[in-house]
């Protein structure tokens, strides 16, 4: 519990500087992942009070004019003068770069948002900022624009003694940002994942935007068990839930744990409730004595001779879905975006934490050791049988870049200005291949849908040659742990593409594609170098304008439409914007032809809409995105029929027909 907060828990380390112009060391990135940051920033604040004691709902609200609103019911941030700036400590909040209650020994023993920039750099960062604070029976108000407070912090109003709490709301700014909507979809994720790591905190999500009204509450006072059992739901178990959670040195260590009958792992680390894609000492301190414990079993159990290899840390966790959390008094991230934990002391905790509560456990649980030893066995077979194969299947001779017939390389050996696009056919991939620019863009054409790696073993995947001609194409290997280790340094091109026509099928080639980069090549994602590009549906050509030929002028401007240079054609991308398009020329005449396939352009029109660096529209792929299309792809091909049926019923009514 924390001590006494007031002005003097507000610790300065120094100024806000060049937060505008170096954005990316802050947040990340300008895009869509770094935009919604600024809301993680904020609320992240709000957990911290719910970490100290002190807080028990927060509500993340989407206003229909493009601002956030985040609101908690904690102790309000202070508004005394602050002793050293002479200001309020709101105003040092959110004005000055480190400065919070995180420092110092007034401030909050275990804080998720460590290096104090998070509310200054939302302020810095967005067009304008407004503070209201309800403390000590009175309401408090303070607005900012651009990082600077253009008021002073007022009195607007009273409420009860015990009613306190923080309201931030912000406005993006676009000269910072390339795109100012929130994606909805991410901030709920990460709304859901923050209520599962703390079980008595409430968020509430709701979405004002016209087209996307949407209100739901999160709270799971089951925890991270819960989480474990969101993550296998349509997976067959193979053991309990298997949950612990113990402090030491200052270290909180929680873990849950459960076998499924899948061959890959699924271990997320967190500190602080921030989510380490990297993983770190924590992870690493948890994988490893988790694997010498289980050796240990196989060997008095007798499963593992005297003259028999231990299992692998693989063998041993494939299969397995967890969740690390500690919460640390003074954690150290590797770089400022906080993906990994460099903590040695957390290592060394969560190892001695695991090999207490882990064989306590298994001590009292046969069966349920006997269940893993069982999984380990089973994967070290298969492993040494892919061992067996893989020899031939990775042989110079079959995976050589000189023999690869398929892909129209570029001539530049530059990676980071060359980039890839993946067709689906040959006649895609032949007007790609005349549309392209030589110099810097490869087409790389496959053949239909490539194969289900959800369910596929290692050996099948190998094996598929639509797969080979792509893991030999980008150069970067794959899968670490399978003789051929990814090395991301090796990557050919800075952007790999998925280029397939805007229908049904093509979708489902996506879902596959993005499938197979994220159970083998998952740092491709995370680096931000998959990307999908968007092909339009339809072109329309505009023969005689209206009488009132403002239309034309107006749909041009619409961010779902580019005009060649002829300007009486237009390429539309969905049929909302043929809709628009055919409202605004109802008076005058015009052609429409519906793109069944990318086959269907000429070279030309798919360079002017789908290849041209200056015209194309692409999406950048997200772990989440990934993640999410692997999900659906395990729920609806894989062999659990009851989520494929809810599913389906679930979301009929949203299917179009593709005709």
């Amino acid at each position: 519990m924390a001590a006494k907060y007031d002005a003097n828990s507000i610790s300065i380390l120094e100024g806000l500087e060049a937060v505008r112009k170096r954005p990316g060391m802050y947040i990340g990135s300008v895009g869509t992942k770094g935009l919604n940051h600024l809301i993680y920033e904020i609320a992240d604040n709000a957990v911290d009070e719910h970490l100290a004691g002190y807080c028990s709902e927060i509500k993340v609200t989407l206003n229909n004019d493009g601002t956030a609103t985040i609101i908690d019911n904690g102790r309000g941030i202070p508004i005394g003068i602050h002793p050293k700036a002479g200001i309020p400590a709101v105003e040092v909040v959110f004005t000055v770069l480190h400065a919070g209650g995180k420092f110092g020994d007034g401030g909050y023993k275990i804080s998720g948002g460590l290096h104090g920039v998070g509310a200054s750099v939302v302020n810095a960062l967005s067009v304008w900022l407004e503070v209201e604070i309800k403390v000590d029976g009175g309401v408090y108000k303070q607005r900012y624009e651009r990082g600077k407070a253009v008021a002073p912090l007022e009195k607007i109003g009273t409420c009860r003694k015990n009613d306190t709490g923080t309201k931030v709301t912000f406005l993006p700014d676009g000269e910072i940002f390339e795109k100012t909507r929130f994606k909805s979809d991410a901030i709920k994720s990460r709304m859901h994942e923050t209520t599962y790591l703390n079980p008595g905190l409430t968020i509430h999500f709701e979405d004002k935007r016209n087209g996307s009204e949407e209100k739901i509450t999160y709270s799971e006072p089951d925890g991270i068990k819960a989480y474990v059992k969101e993550l296998n739901n349509g997976k067959e178990a193979v053991t309990d839930i298997i949950y612990f959670k113990k402090s030491e040195d200052g270290i909180e260590v929680e873990c849950a744990f459960q076998y499924v009958n899948e061959f890959e792992e699924n271990i997320l680390g967190f500190c602080n409730n921030i989510y380490t894609q990297e993983g770190g000492t924590h992870i690493t301190g948890f994988k490893s004595k988790f694997t010498m414990i289980i050796n240990q079993y196989a060997r008095e159990l007798g499963v593992l001779k005297e003259k028999d290899n231990n299992f692998t840390g693989l063998d041993v966790r494939n299969g397995m879905t967890a969740i690390v959390a500690i919460k640390h008094p003074a954690p150290r991230f590797e770089g400022q975006t906080k993906t990994k934990l460099d903590n040695p002391d957390a290592g060394t905790v969560v190892s001695a934490v695991t090999s207490d509560e882990v064989q306590l456990y298994f001590d009292r649980n046969l069966e349920q050791l006997k269940s893993v030893i069982a999984c380990a066995e089973k994967s070290a077979k298969i492993r040494k049988a892919e061992e067996r194969t893989k020899t031939n299947l990775l042989s110079k001779s079959k995976f050589s870049i000189d023999s690869n017939g398929k892909l129209a390389n570029c001539e530049s050996k530059k990676a980071e200005e060359c980039e890839v696009f993946i067709v689906e056919g040959d006649s895609a991939g032949g007007s790609a291949k005349t549309a392209r620019n030589r110099r810097t863009q490869a087409i790389l054409p496959i053949r239909g849908k490539i194969l289900n790696v959800e369910k596929a073993s290692i050996d099948k995947v190998l094996a598929n040659a639509e797969i080979k001609t792509m893991i030999n194409s980008f150069g970067c290997g794959f899968l670490e742990g399978y003789g051929n280790d990814f090395d991301i340094s090796k990557l050919r091109y800075d952007k790999i593409i998925i280029m397939t026509d805007a229908d049904v099928d093509g979708a489902h080639i996506d879902t596959l594609l993005l499938t197979f980069f994220y159970r083998f090549m998952p740092e491709l994602i995370n680096q931000g170098h998959v990307y999908i590009a968007t092909p339009p549906l339809y072109r329309a050509e505009l023969k005689k304008a209206p009488k009132a030929d403002k239309a034309s002028k107006k749909t041009a401007g619409s961010s779902k439409t580019k005009a060649d240079k002829s300007k009486t054609v237009q390429y539309l991308y969905d049929d909302k914007a043929l809709e628009r398009y055919k409202e605004l020329h109802a008076s005058g005449t015009f052609t429409l032809q519906r793109y069944k396939g990318l086959g269907e352009m000429d070279p030309e029109q798919l360079w002017e809409t789908t290849l041209n660096p200056e015209t194309r529209i692409l999406k950048q792929v997200e772990i989440e995105d990934a993640r999410m299309a692997t999900e659906v792809t395990s729920m609806l091909m894989g062999s659990d029929v009851p989520p494929r049926r809810a599913f389906i019923h679930a979301h009929a009514n949203e299917a179009e027909i593709d005709a």
